[in-house]
């Protein structure tokens, strides 16, 4: 049985207006932030600090043991998937997309850095699928 809340949000998402859009957008990333609780948000926050601060190797070892410890955490894939396309590692940045996708079809960011890690490396015909599909 869908979520009705999760419903509710997905249609927000087309809503006309801006502000109901970006409403279920903030709430969407909160839900995929917070699913696996405290310490998988914990977690993702230490990884972005790190991330901002040019600790790539750092970020990525905390983002590869939170997937090792939490498989099924979406987020967590997602976040490393971003790690890797800053690094220009767009192969692995796929990969960790294709997971999210896997666990969660509706992610909206990867489904974007998915597209994206295939538009960079010379196949933006590949890509394009990407950014045309709806959640």
């Amino acid at each position: 049985m869908e979520d009705p809340s999760l419903a509710a949000l997905l249609s927000d998402l087309k809503d006309t207006e801006p502000q109901v859009r970006d409403r279920a957008t903030q709430q969407l990333w909160q839900r995929w932030y917070r699913q696996k609780g405290t310490y998988g948000l914990n977690g993702l926050q230490r990884a972005e600090v790190l991330m901002t601060a040019g600790e790539m190797a750092e970020a990525e070892q905390l983002l590869s043991d939170l997937i090792n410890q939490l498989p099924d955490f979406a987020e967590a894939w997602n976040r490393r998937a971003v790690l890797h396309y800053l690094q220009g590692r767009y192969s692995e940045s796929l990969e960790d997309c294709d997971r999210v996708i896997d666990l969660n079809p509706i992610h909206f960011g990867a489904l974007h850095g998915k597209g994206l890690s295939l538009a960079a490396p010379r196949s933006v015909s590949r890509g394009d699928h990407c950014f045309s599909r709806r959640p």
